[in-house]
């Protein structure tokens, strides 16, 4: 058999597959003729094929060196150097083919392919309109075509190229498939949905159409369908990353959050520089309420790219959830320096500025992620936040009622809008939209979760209630007044509530029990504290009016009546000056024990009521006369006893000032500029404390004016 004979007999192996009789002839025939530069190239070709790279490189150059005019050499020799990601060199081999034959169409695909991989995008849609100009029906330069124009943006352009490679090859799977995902990212899903499923009809393994599919399902809200659809693609394909990544964020708006976790995890463990899967692992760690794991995750997502800004506005929300209000702010910097046009990222700075008292930089912050994105509904949320907090509350209504609008289901929103109306005195409504306060996952404390059902209003029957204080102390104290018509419904009522408060709230009429939230009681129905004025239908004129409906343990009085001592003549007058830290407003309601110092020009003697970490303050007392007994005070049974021994009460919005109320003493609140919903607006009493006394803020956190105006308000009361 001659040399030209065997390389016929090779490359019809070669052609039909059967690479190792390939291979063994051509090392015949290199053994013959070691010079043969054919058989040198085409066994180079074969090392290719069988994952030997590096040998089939240096085949390929040494029959480039006995022949340098032949450009299917450089254009095999290109390939190789691709498949070993060395993307540079494979450029310079392709234009060596092409130099020597510029209508080599193959060298042009492979050259598009290579630029493509090195981001020159638009050098890759280039070569492909030189190949489809010398071969106009080649349907593979029309479907990698449509490829980067869909990377680019390009969506009608790359549809158009899609649509070509579909007519010229009708049965190709993978033209259907990227078809179906152009037409899914260009907003029609259900043309998407159609040509993923053709292309899983044509090739059923094809694990890429059946992730197409999926995609879609998801865009048409189909997400248990698309779950399946994912974890098929998974089943074909176990190595397939973004299959795991967005089988993850499908997981997770199904708030299937541990199966999320699960989903990504899976995918890091095969690709630990996913950094997408890492943020997204961040927000489900997050809607978990794991937040230093979230922490951690989105921190791993920002050391891989640091430029992603997706990750750094993840990262903020999770730190606004820690109280980290200093770091969220950095971190929406971070993402919005990164990415000026990020939408969300406006958003959520505004939200931040909202909390460091900066409202009207909060509107401009949301005004400019409207500007971005007409339709966000969480951005017109959040700038009725802040137009709330600059004291445009009927703006901010409408603001929330157009959030709700355009997104039904968002709980933040109608509870906004509820404590908006509230503030208005619409209790009907106000009441209703303040339900949904118990959907909000990152709400400061969370319903109870329990067998039992929830009280639907009507007579008991002798069934035993459970009423949970789900909330802060002061709402605790000022909805306990509806226990006793809870009980007017002919049911045994016991009370879970903060421990603080177990002592004080013991006799309250109707109450047959009272335990720690985190007991396990027996009962039958159950009904949040706070809801109760929903449940009564509660309105202006029909607020229960029963005070004193808290009233101070009789021995404890007397304990701390003889603490106190005989009086001489002066008034006896309670401070507190700060609220829990933690408060979302707190930043505007406390004050500091420095700011009340003019009171001391009313001669009258203070006792401290100060509790947490604001009470060392009463160790430099500004100048006035404040006693401070507040380290024997364990619980608010104490504090009772002390305030029934006082005259007055003055205080910020805080539990002090509902306990003063409850007990029937006289108690002034100072008010900042945009109060609580509870103590309505352009008035200086309440309807739910017939004793206390308003002072309201005129100017946001000028707190001087109405110190001032208590100042001359003392003076004029006198001696109690």
């Amino acid at each position: 058999m001659t040399i030209a004979q065997a390389m016929n007999v090779a490359t019809e192996h070669h052609r039909a597959g059967r690479l190792a009789e390939a291979e063994a002839i051509y090392r015949q025939i290199l053994a013959h003729n070691p010079n043969f530069a054919d058989a040198l190239h085409l066994l180079g070709v074969v090392a290719g094929q069988t994952g030997r790279i590096e040998i089939g490189l240096d085949l390929i150059q040494r029959a480039i060196a006995l022949n340098p005019n032949v450009p299917n050499f450089y254009c095999n020799l290109g390939k190789l150097l691709f498949d070993g990601r060395q993307f540079d060199q494979a450029i310079v081999a392709f234009r060596k083919a092409l130099g020597i034959k510029p209508d080599h169409v193959e060298a042009l695909i492979k050259l598009a392919l290579a630029l493509q991989a090195k981001g020159d995008r638009g050098g890759a849609i280039e070569m492909y309109r030189q190949v489809l100009q010398l071969n106009p029906g080649l349907s593979e330069a029309h479907n990698n075509l449509g490829n980067i124009l869909r990377e680019v943006g390009e969506l009608d352009q790359a549809i158009a190229s899609y649509r070509r490679a579909m007519e010229l090859a009708p049965n190709d799977a993978n033209v259907y498939s990227n078809l179906g995902q152009a037409l899914c990212v260009a907003g029609k899903t259900d043309q998407a949905i159609a040509f993923c499923q053709r292309a899983v009809q044509l090739k059923p393994d094809f694990a890429v159409a059946h992730y197409g599919l999926a995609n879609a399902l998801v865009e048409a809200g189909r997400l248990d369908e698309a779950i399946a659809v994912f974890q098929q693609a998974l089943r074909l394909k176990p190595d397939f990353v973004e299959a795991y990544n967005n089988l993850g964020n499908a997981l997770k708006k199904e708030k299937r959050y541990q199966e999320a976790i699960d989903a990504y995890q899976q995918g890091l463990r095969l690709a630990p520089g996913h950094f997408k899967a890492c943020t997204n692992l961040g927000i489900a760690l997050w809607e978990m309420g794991r937040l230093d794991e979230a922490v951690a995750a989105c921190r791993r997502a920002i050391s891989l790219r640091p430029d992603f800004a997706e990750a750094h506005n993840s990262l903020g929300i999770i730190l606004k959830t820690k109280k980290d209000i200093d770091g969220a702010a950095a971190a929406f910097e971070e993402a919005l320096r990164l990415k000026p046009d990020f939408a969300e990222a406006h958003s959520n700075r505004g939200n931040i500025l909202i909390d460091l008292g900066r409202p009207d930089e909060a509107l401009v912050a949301c005004r400019r992620a409207l500007g971005l994105h007409p339709s966000y509904p969480q951005a017109l949320n959040n700038m009725g936040v802040a137009l709330w907090a600059s004291g445009q509350l009927d703006q901010a209504i409408v603001a929330y009622r157009q959030s709700i609008a355009l997104q039904g289901d968002d709980p933040a929103a109608h509870f906004n809008l509820g404590a908006a109306l509230l503030t208005q005195g619409e209790f009907e409504e106000g009441w209703r939209e303040n339900e949904y306060r118990r959907q909000i996952r990152s709400f400061a404390t969370q319903p109870r979760i329990c067998p039992q059902p929830r009280w639907d209003g009507g007579e008991l029957g002798g069934r035993t209630i459970l009423l949970d204080a789900e909330q802060g102390l002061g709402d605790t104290i000022q909805f306990i007044r509806y226990a006793p018509l809870v009980a007017g419904r002919g049911g045994r009522v016991i009370l879970a509530c903060q421990p603080e408060l177990i002592r004080l709230l013991q006799n309250v009429p109707g109450v047959e029990q009272v335990v720690p939230r985190d007991s396990s009681p027996v009962f039958d129905v159950h009904y949040p504290l706070v809801s109760l004025p929903y449940a009564f239908e509660t309105r202006l004129d029909s607020i229960p009016g029963g005070v004193p409906y808290l009233k101070a343990d009789p021995a404890i009085a007397e304990a701390w009546g003889k603490r106190l001592g005989p009086r001489d003549g002066q008034s006896r007058v309670g401070l507190a000056w700060a609220g829990h830290p933690d408060h979302t407003r707190d930043r505007e309601r406390s004050i500091s024990l420095a700011q009340l110092a003019p009171l001391a020009s009313a001669g009258v003697v203070f006792y401290s009521l100060q509790k947490g970490a604001a009470a060392s303050q009463a160790a430099a007392p500004q100048g006035m006369e404040l006693i401070d007994f507040t380290a024997e005070i364990q619980d608010f049974a104490d504090t009772a006893g002390l305030i029934s021994q006082l005259d007055l009460v003055i205080c910020v919005d805080t539990a002090v000032a509902h306990l003063a109320g409850a007990m029937g003493m006289a108690v002034w609140v100072l008010l900042p500029f945009v109060p609580d919903w509870r103590w309505l607006l352009d008035r200086e009493d309440s309807p739910w404390y017939p004793t206390m006394r308003l002072f309201r803020q005129k100017a946001r956190r000028r707190w001087d004016e109405v110190i001032q105006r208590m100042v001359g308000a003392l003076k004029e009361v006198g001696p109690v």
